[in-house]
């Protein structure tokens, strides 16, 4: 007897049922290829199916919803591979230039693309027309499965379609809100999680997975501060503390302006391989004879300027802020503690200097909350200022930040943030010979030696400008503090591949360089390794302000701790004994200061101005409960 073949209706339903499966199923092991990580590729589909599967399903989901709204199952999961493959070239163009896979708060630079950040951010792009064709090529496959590919289901459903779209699209906003019942997908018992180290996590688990644990890993392990934890660490630094603190009433001598400049990817080229003996930076060794100096550890690698600015200005460290990946794109208060805002109330006027967009990096308002009166951005600058190679030049910034200055009235505290230095490096400066001047060592050829020696050409610039600066500081009637650091090092990965550095460690854990000097008073040489959030501090104790204890702290915990700040996936320092109970306590210190409640806890007469002045007295938006209230 034969078998009775299937109803038209039932053969219907397979087939509208295999098509989504059979795409799924391709999308998956498509997605697992494009990612090449070792956990999520093909070959491991039955090994550890699950691997596979989380790292696709957020793109199936998006599939899914489409297909629900369009009807066409082709159209809909191209779509939805070519918007995923979107999120891998970024992801690309992220680990070439600075060797670090995507993390989830690198979506907040969406909103700086409209500020300045199109142009800045746009210069990272390939110049090779291939991917924007091939984007283009994927538009048009579109175009046409919208028009000839015919839909897999009725229009009209009596409701599923709504309901089966509505339900989608709460997986979506679940999933993207970082909901805890996700966890039990994206989970480190899951998943291969590497906290600390976002490279390892993706090359595991796959990209997208890796997006999405650390998104979910930040959502819900913010830290909360601990008084008690606070009050132990103040207490047992009493003596210490008490003995850098100086009542304002007692501060003598003639009060200094202060000039800081944050040098754009500056450092010090002798830790490279094949510049141990390079003469790179003649004034800053110069310089560094007159005053402090040291190795400058910073929160950050080729990028994200903001976060060491972030520490500078505030002293507070973001090893202790969670989710603070980019402060000023993410803070929400309109008081934030800082040293500018000591400054303020020891009767300086405090200007930032810059020469781009104000918008960029959100800098315009997260510079009003830090407490600046003036940010003087690049509409300010004149329209003949100085350029070189992309952005303005560093002798245009010296002359700015001369301009400023007066031999009368009130002190002043300037910022200034330098930009000729910035990557990428392979635009052709200004003068060409200068730059092939430029020696390399050896195993650096082809586009890494042109974009080292254009890198080196700005550097020795901001070196320049530097002498020059503390030269004419000098010649000042009024008495002058310098402080000059280098926010980061630059993007140079593959160069430093080839060469390594000479203490043997990853270019993610090298240090940058920092400089406080008074030109008209030399003083005796001294070297010291400090973190980035160390030197408000520093520079507040040079400048004769010591009543702020807060920062007056920084200094007396800062030789053990100085090693911890490291970029984003560098291998963590061990931490032992004393400096480890220390880190862990300060950590609680600096979340009260960042919400304004420390001021009770520190020696009675010499509370920090922020906590007590503002904050206390109820000025409106200050910081309030907890660290994650204001994120």
């Amino acid at each position: 007897m034969s078998a009775t073949p299937p109803a038209p209706g039932a053969r219907s339903l397979c087939v509208r049922l295999a098509v989504p499966a059979v795409l799924a199923l391709v999308f998956t092991l498509l997605t697992g290829l494009v990612d090449g990580g070792v956990g999520v590729s093909p070959a491991q589909a039955l090994d550890q199916p699950n691997f596979l599967l989380a790292n696709a399903l957020p793109g199936l989901l998006l599939a899914a919803f489409l297909l629900v709204l369009s009807r066409r199952a082709l159209l809909s999961f191209g779509l939805a591979f070519v918007l995923q493959m979107l999120v891998y070239g970024i992801n690309r163009l992220k680990v070439i230039h600075l060797s670090t896979p995507l993390m989830p708060a690198d979506f907040h630079m969406v909103g700086q693309l409209r500020r300045g950040g199109l142009a800045l951010l746009g210069s990272y792009l390939p110049a090779t027309p291939w991917p924007y064709l091939g984007v283009l090529g994927a538009l048009i496959v579109m175009v046409i499965a919208w028009r000839i590919e015919p839909p897999l289901f009725a229009r009209h459903t009596r409701g599923k379609r709504l309901l089966s779209g509505l339900g989608l699209l709460a997986l979506l906003a679940t999933l993207f809100a970082g909901m805890p019942g996700w966890q039990k997908i994206y989970g480190g018992g899951h998943l291969w999680l590497e906290p600390w180290s976002a490279a390892a996590t993706a090359e595991h688990s796959g990209l997208i997975s890796s997006l999405l644990m650390f998104h979910l890993q930040q959502g819900h392990a913010r830290r909360h501060a601990d008084a008690t934890a606070a009050q132990r660490l103040i207490q047992g630094s009493d003596v210490a503390l008490r003995a850098r603190l100086q009542p304002a009433s007692q501060q003598l001598g003639e009060t200094p302006d202060i000039v800081v400049v944050q040098s754009e990817s500056f450092f010090d080229p002798s830790i490279m391989k094949g510049y141990e003996h390079a003469d790179l930076i003649p004034n800053l060794r110069r310089l560094a004879a007159q005053g402090e100096s040291g190795p400058l550890h910073v929160p950050t690698f080729g990028g994200g300027t903001i976060r060491t600015e972030f520490e500078v200005l505030t002293g507070l460290s973001l090893r202790y802020f969670d989710d603070l990946q980019f402060p000023y794109l993410q803070m929400n208060n309109k008081v934030v503690p800082s040293m500018v805002r000591t400054l303020r109330a020891h009767g300086y006027e405090t200007i930032a200097l810059h020469g781009n967009d104000p918008g960029f990096w959100n800098r315009r308002t997260a510079f009003r909350a830090i407490g600046f009166d003036r940010f003087e951005s690049g509409e300010a600058f004149p329209a003949e200022a100085a350029t070189d190679g992309q952005y303005m030049a560093d002798s245009a910034m010296s002359d700015a930040i001369m301009a400023q200055l007066k031999d009368v009235g009130p002190p002043q505290f300037l910022f200034a943030i330098s930009i000729e230095a910035h990557g990428p490096y392979d635009i052709t400066p200004t003068d060409v010979a200068a730059r092939d001047a430029i020696a390399v060592p050896a195993g650096v050829t082809g586009t890494n030696k042109r974009e080292l020696q254009n890198y080196l050409y700005h550097l020795q610039h901001a070196d320049r400008e530097l002498g020059r600066l503390a030269d004419q500081l000098a010649a000042r009637e009024r008495p002058t503090l310098l402080l000059f650091y280098g926010d980061h090092l630059p993007a140079l990965t593959d160069t430093y591949h080839a060469t390594g550095f000479v203490d043997g460690q990853d270019m993610l854990s090298q240090a940058s360089t920092w400089l406080l000097v008074n030109p008209r008073h030399p003083n005796p040489a001294k070297q010291q390794a400090l973190a980035a959030w160390m030197l408000p501090g520093r520079l507040l104790d040079q400048a004769g302000i010591r009543d702020d204890a807060y920062f007056a702290l920084t200094q007396v915990i800062a030789p053990p701790l100085a090693t911890l700040t490291q970029a984003p996936g560098a291998v963590p320092q061990e931490r032992e004994g004393d400096s480890k109970a220390a880190d862990e306590d300060m950590a609680h210190v600096a979340l009260l200061r960042f919400m304004g409640k420390l001021g009770p806890m520190l020696p009675k007469d010499e509370r920090q101005t922020v906590d007590v002045g503002e904050v206390e007295s109820g000025m409106p938006g200050a910081p309030t409960d907890a660290v994650g209230a204001q994120l």
